[in-house]
């Protein structure tokens, strides 16, 4: 029964279709990064790069590197598009997008954790097998069939992705509304439809369907009956997001998935236009590395599926203390800000310098620095540093406090800790936040 369901041959169009498009919207993600201004604001103009937690190493390319990095990105992504050197162009695609990614977490965003996830699944999948260069130079690569594991993997990973953003929006703040409300109410001047976002009842179909639709679009699109009617709700629900949050590729990418769950014949059809033939044979043929590809499946989907639920073994909750918040799928889900002054002491002396952030971060860091404990612990040991290199031992102290969801502002940080001498624990809840006060 495994066999058969891992490792029947299935035909390979929407995989081949979904590679062209893919490689087109990661060129896009990329030059676009360049073009708006992405690159400079985030990874040039700033003088200090709040990195993952354990990722110092990874600094932002000297002078205007970063835009020649983004465009070396962007040629891989066109080489992943026509299937020139699939491998080497996404392997390296994956490697360069992972480095950013980590590299800075100012523009945190759920999506960019999900397109390295994709990243990764596409070096291993066949993508390159039909319409590619790599196939019209070496003739022998072409395949029109592929293991019906490939089908398998992607879909379960859209199902564990879009099931916890659904049930991370089973809490008050958004089952009333105040979230969504926050949200739109910062798009007033939005043209057409600023006004209407503005409507109680464009609050709640906003709650409610944001909420439904990612518990059942992927079920709804399995089963045939509901498949169409999902398919033309998903491209309102994606083109909304788009125009109205201005999330990228993300959208595009959500509905280039679409295709695996239409039949494949169909993607044949309309998509590739017949330039293949169609594969039904449905042999099933099994790999010597299937024990491998096997131990390596159950070991990521165990991760995915238990890297969102971490949160829950840390104390308080995640919405104020941000333990476990990222690589949890918890998208759109709190409106956060902070009012936090920096305090640096010299030991031996009693004179408190009040810190300016805006003579180390741009206004994006500031913001995040001020609310989010992990960058404000990291900005603490960055100001131990700069004063240690003009031979001052000093302590970091932290006055802050956060209001959640448009909450009363509450003290956040232990003002007495000084937040240069403690060490950063990934697993473990920092007694330096205070208690939260959430109902």
């Amino acid at each position: 029964m495994l066999n058969k369901w891992l490792f029947k041959q299935v035909d390979n169009s929407a995989l081949i279709a979904f590679r062209i498009i893919f490689g087109l919207l990661i060129t896009l993600e990329a030059v676009g990064a360049i073009f708006t201004g992405w690159v400079r604001r985030t990874l040039i103009e700033p003088e200090f790069t709040f990195n993952f937690i354990g990722f110092e190493f990874l600094q932002p390319l000297p002078g205007n590197g970063m835009l020649y990095y983004y465009g070396i990105l962007g040629l891989f992504g066109v080489l992943v598009m026509l299937g020139y050197k699939y491998r080497f162009s996404i392997f390296c695609y994956t490697i360069m997008w992972a480095g950013v990614y980590l590299m800075q977490k100012s523009s945190y965003n759920n999506h960019y954790y999900l397109l390295m996830l994709l990243c990764i699944f596409m070096f291993f999948l066949p993508a390159h097998r039909y319409l590619s260069l790599a196939v019209w130079r070496k003739p022998d690569l072409k395949k029109i069939a592929m293991p019906q594991w490939v089908w398998v993997v992607i879909v379960l990973q859209l199902w564990i992705v879009y099931t916890y953003a659904s049930v991370a929006k089973l809490y008050p703040d958004w089952l009333n509304g105040t979230l969504p409300e926050m949200l739109m109410r910062g798009k007033a001047d939005y043209w057409l439809v600023g006004d209407i976002l503005q409507q109680k009842w464009i609050r709640y179909i906003i709650t409610y369907f944001g909420l439904f639709f990612d518990l059942l679009i992927i079920p709804a699109l399995l089963w045939k009956p509901t498949r169409l009617p999902s398919f033309i709700l998903a491209i309102f629900f994606h083109l909304f997001n788009s125009f109205i949050f201005q999330i990228g590729i993300f959208p595009y990418l959500s509905l280039a998935f679409c295709l695996f769950f239409f039949p494949a014949e169909k993607i044949n059809k309309y998509i590739l236009r017949n330039k293949k033939p169609f594969y039904d044979k449905a042999e099933i043929l099994i790999p010597s590395y299937k024990k491998p590809l096997i131990a390596v499946l159950l070991v990521w989907f165990v991760i995915q599926i238990a890297l969102p639920l971490r949160h829950w073994f840390f104390q308080d909750d995640v919405l104020w203390t941000e333990e476990g918040h990222r690589l949890s799928w918890r998208m759109m889900l709190r409106s956060r800000s902070g009012r936090t002054t920096f305090k640096v002491v010299e030991r031996g002396k009693s004179d408190t310098i009040y810190v300016n952030k805006a003579r180390f971060l741009s206004s994006k860091q500031r913001r995040s620095a001020s609310s989010k404990p992990d960058m404000m612990w990291q900005f603490a040991q960055h100001l131990e540093r700069v004063y240690a290199e003009k031979g001052k031992d000093v302590q970091v102290f932290v006055e802050s406090q956060i209001s959640i969801n448009g909450r009363p502002y509450e003290n956040f940080i232990d003002p007495k800790v000084d937040l240069a001498a403690e060490k950063w624990s990934h697993f473990n809840h920092h007694d330096w936040i205070l208690p939260s006060k959430l109902d």
